[in-house]
């Protein structure tokens, strides 16, 4: 394993991560760095995402909306034949949903649909795309903190890029964290009550 920026890396691979750090997202969602797993590919490189909150000193004990993800950039210089690449993004997206929205039996196809269209609308040329959603329920008895009842949802997805052009790959992958988020489109303001 080498160290992001370090000498030893590839050429390929440096292009990658440069492309990555080159994209434009919602301006709610912020993105870092974050420690990459270490054994999955020889190069790896890792950005997490969040959605900012309102600047405060104090944490709410239940927030509502709570979302956040991240994107792993592996890399093979010999390649992967099931990548079908020397690349490879790995996608974790998890947020908090309301309760109508968890229980729509057709969440699990419209957040795939998310990303799939997300990806498409870029026009990138990709390969290998799966993943999975799942949607979850949990309910909080006795004398636990946090609201009684939190209703996630999870997508996990991968697909080989065929190029070191990533922006547009973490653009896709921004937007549809804003997406299970609920954030409105970037440019809209949200009118509340």
């Amino acid at each position: 394993m080498s160290t992001p920026g370090s000498a030893a890396e590839p050429a390929p691979f440096r292009a990658a991560v440069d492309a990555m750090g080159s994209a434009t997202v919602h301006p709610a969602i912020e993105l870092g760095p974050i420690r990459p797993p270490q054994r999955l590919a020889p190069y790896s490189y890792a950005i997490g995402a969040e959605v900012k909150h309102a600047d405060s000193d104090i944490v709410p004990e239940q927030s509502e909306g709570d979302a956040f993800g991240r994107l792993i950039l592996l890399y093979d210089p010999n390649g992967d034949e099931a990548w079908n690449g020397t690349l490879r993004l790995v996608a974790y997206i998890q947020a908090d949903l309301d309760a109508d929205l968890a229980s729509d039996p057709l969440l699990p196809e419209v957040a795939w649909s998310w990303l799939v269209d997300a990806l498409e609308s870029r026009d990138e040329p990709l390969n290998a795309l799966g993943g999975t959603v799942t949607a979850t329920s949990s309910v909080r008895y006795g004398d636990i903190a946090g609201p009684p009842r939190a209703h996630q949802l999870e997508l996990r997805a991968s697909w080989t890029p065929t190029n070191a052009a990533l922006a547009p790959h973490v653009e896709a992958f921004s937007e549809v964290l804003a997406y299970a988020a609920g954030l409105p489109p970037a440019g809209v303001t949200e009118l509340r009550a």
